[in-house]
């Protein structure tokens, strides 16, 4: 893109990303010094329109953050009553006692929540302090300064012609410098992406790993809604095609979230993780819980799984890593906003510390120790080798080893030490000589359905002639590599059908993008066997507009 002459605005602290991190950092900024200037830009529509989660809620980070958030009236209305596990069948189900698993798994004092709320309640908390949030307002670029420190963003460019061009109606954005810039993007964000190349901050760690969660919310018949109700189940459809599991929660107001995640270091490049998660709600005991009952919104962002050995270095000159943007997912317990929570007001303290002594764009050292020897550390250290035994010896050896592994850390030491990862969930996918098609039940518009028509219940949006978000390094790859040898798999892990290999009239085969259908999930940049995809932030405002998810 050309240069662009930009309007200037300074600030103390500049916070990428309005979920559970950025909006802890935000006020817990204010709270240690009402007179910081502190700003938020979220680049969906509006505070939570792009947070998708579970969520069972462990307070413990909201606790820490506002400990009177009850008085508060923050969205934390249904308590965990019971908590079930199971192991699936085709038809039958198994369930597991919950005795014998490690303390941490217990959900008590937990609450179901939508973390969409949650986030919306915080925003209000954030700007009674003070604090200024925008939404809206992509940030496309990083800015650097002379030593080479980031020294702020670039937001709010909009009007580009479709092919990246500045137009007459070319809006230029502004750049937002601040002494510290906080990236609280969740997982995959582009720009935290950018720092860790930049940086190396992924050095002498083990690659990420990630799932793909994707979740309906759904109204059932009264009589079969249990609030406070949480299972979760393991095992059928997937079996030893992938790792994952589903979940549902009964929430208020006869509504459940139903969900399903598939980890992304699956080999079959014919798997289907949408149509894997339609299955899975044919089985007796969620179709006999959803029958007579409405599906009202859905959606699906990938979630990261690498745990405590895939977590970068979180700092660098100028700018801080905050939650997901790092990866701090308790992968056994499905958690990590109470994670997000405590790392946005670890990132506050020291960078109020750092401003209070006169310094700028240098390293927030302080914030990362805090992290890794902290509660933070403590939590991921404790379950660091669940998700590298599942992938290795599959779900039944890893309950046992998993279990007994996460037993011995509660008692401060493992057997197993810390096991590795080893492959990037990309580097996974085996070519489709090795494996065969699978065979999918056609959806029947009742219970199960087709992408398109669900992606319409994540009330995405995007501007039709802006550039598109999603770019090939190399527009040949998808065809002659990807389709030749993994079978397209583009066309099968996108949970919205962005994707889609076309073919023409003359016989030749077309790579087509639908980036308007896209949920910001990220698993195409995370997935695509030739990482030839690259997500960018498209304009702001637009992707989906979720309800209370």
């Amino acid at each position: 893109m050309a240069y662009i002459e930009r309007e200037m605005m300074e600030y103390d602290v500049v916070i990428v990303g309005a979920g559970p991190a950025g909006l802890s950092a935000a006020i817990r900024l204010k709270q240690l010094n009402a007179e910081l200037s502190v700003v938020v830009l979220e680049k969906g529509s509006e505070v939570g329109a792009h947070i998708l989660s579970g969520a069972v809620l462990d307070p413990v980070g909201l606790d820490a953050l506002i400990p009177d958030w009850r008085a508060k009236k923050a969205p934390l209305n249904v308590k965990v009553k019971n908590d079930k596990f199971y192991i699936l069948g085709e038809a039958g189900k198994l369930r597991l006692p919950n005795f014998p698993m490690p303390p941490l798994m217990n959900n008590h004092g937990n609450y179901i929540v939508s973390m969409g709320n949650v986030c919306r309640w915080m925003a209000e908390q954030a700007e009674g302090l003070g604090v200024e949030i925008f939404t809206g307002m992509a940030c496309s670029e990083l800015v650097y300064g002379d030593n080479d420190e980031v020294r702020g963003v670039v937001a709010g460019v909009f009007g580009l012609e479709s092919d990246g061009s500045i137009g007459e109606s070319t809006e230029p954005g502004m750049e937002l410098h601040g002494k510290y810039v906080f990236l609280s993007e969740g997982v995959r964000g582009s720009l935290s992406k950018e720092v860790i190349a930049k940086y190396d901050l992924s050095k002498s760690k083990e690659p990420q790993k990630f799932g793909l969660g994707m979740k309906e919310i759904w109204e059932v018949e009264p009589d079969k809604h249990k609030e406070g109700s949480v299972t979760h189940t393991m095992g059928w459809p997937l079996g030893s095609n992938a790792g994952g599991g589903a979940f549902i929660y009964h929430l208020e107001n006869n509504q459940v979230y139903v969900g399903f995640v598939v980890h992304l270091n699956y080999k079959n490049p014919y798997l289907f993780p949408y149509m894997e998660f339609q299955r899975f709600k044919n089985h007796p005991m969620i179709s006999n819980l959803l029958e007579g009952g409405k599906r009202v919104a859905y959606g699906a962002r990938a979630i990261s799984e690498g745990g405590y050995q895939s977590m970068p270095k979180m700092v660098a000159p100028g700018v801080a890593l905050l939650g997901c943007s790092v990866g701090m997912v308790n992968v056994p317990r499905i958690k990590g906003n109470h994670n997000a929570m405590l790392s946005g007001k670890a990132a506050a303290e020291a960078a109020f510390e750092a401003i209070d002594a006169e310094r700028s764009g240098d390293e927030l050292t302080a914030y990362e120790a805090v992290v890794r020897n902290g509660a933070i550390g403590a939590d991921l250290k404790k379950v660091r080798n669940v998700k590298p035994l599942w992938s290795k010896y599959g779900l039944t050896a890893s309950l046992i080893l998993g279990g007994l592994d996460m037993w011995t850390n509660s008692l401060g030491f493992s057997l197993f030490g810390t096991q590795k990862h080893y492959k990037n969930d990309a580097e996974a996918t085996e070519e489709a000589s090795k494996h065969s098609p699978i065979d999918y039940p056609k959806p029947d518009g009742k219970l199960t359905f087709d992408r398109l028509t669900n992606v319409a219940f994540s009330f995405t949006n995007h501007e039709e002639t802006q550039p598109p978000h999603l770019h090939l390094k190399d527009a040949a790859v998808p065809v002659e590599v990807n389709l030749a040898r993994y079978a397209g798999p583009s066309a099968r892990y996108c949970p919205a059908g962005v994707y889609e290999f076309v073919k023409e009239a003359g016989g030749d085969t077309r790579f087509v993008i639908n980036f308007q259908n896209c949920v910001h999930c990220k698993t195409c940049d995370i997935k695509d066997p030739s990482q030839n995809i690259n997500w960018t932030t498209p304009q702001g405002g637009g992707g989906p507009n979720y309800p209370n998810m």
